[in-house]
């Protein structure tokens, strides 16, 4: 059985305010220099964008929609200069690479540290790798 009656009416409710909106509520026309400046205010490091809009009165929405066109567009215009190298003094030699111990397959793990390099083979237990590790760091 249910408990619906479609014959209850809802009841009736006291309307203490009651704003009425009137006029057209269309799109709002921002001058190209306000909106530069919001767009500016909201790009600064550590702002949180959505206040910026609310501040102005506008829905956050349409300001990242702002800022989605605006990287776009900047995107669109990028030129490349072009690289010139002029002859000069000689580039200083890069440092050959260290050499590495061969790898043997087994397993094993090598931990270098200042100039230490201690090889863990396997099975070994996980604390006595901490331990070890713990050691080498307390040498520093």
């Amino acid at each position: 059985m249910s408990s619906f009656d479609p014959t209850l009416g809802p009841k009736p409710t006291v309307v203490r305010r009651l704003e009425v909106i009137t006029g057209f509520g269309g799109r709002r026309n921002w001058p190209p220099e306000v909106k530069g400046e919001i767009m500016l205010e909201a790009l600064v490091p550590g702002v949180v964008i959505s206040g910026v809009a609310r501040r102005h009165g506008m829905r956050p929405q349409q300001l990242f929609g702002w800022l989605r066109e605006a990287r776009k567009e900047s995107a669109e215009g990028v030129n490349f200069v072009p690289v010139v190298v002029e002859p000069g003094d000689e580039p200083p030699p890069v440092p050959a690479p260290k050499k590495r111990a061969k790898r043997t397959g087994d397993g094993a793990i090598e931990v270098d540290i200042d100039e230490v390099r201690v090889r863990i083979g396997r099975g070994a237990e996980a604390r006595t790798v901490a331990a070890v590790i713990q050691a080498l760091k307390a040498g520093r």
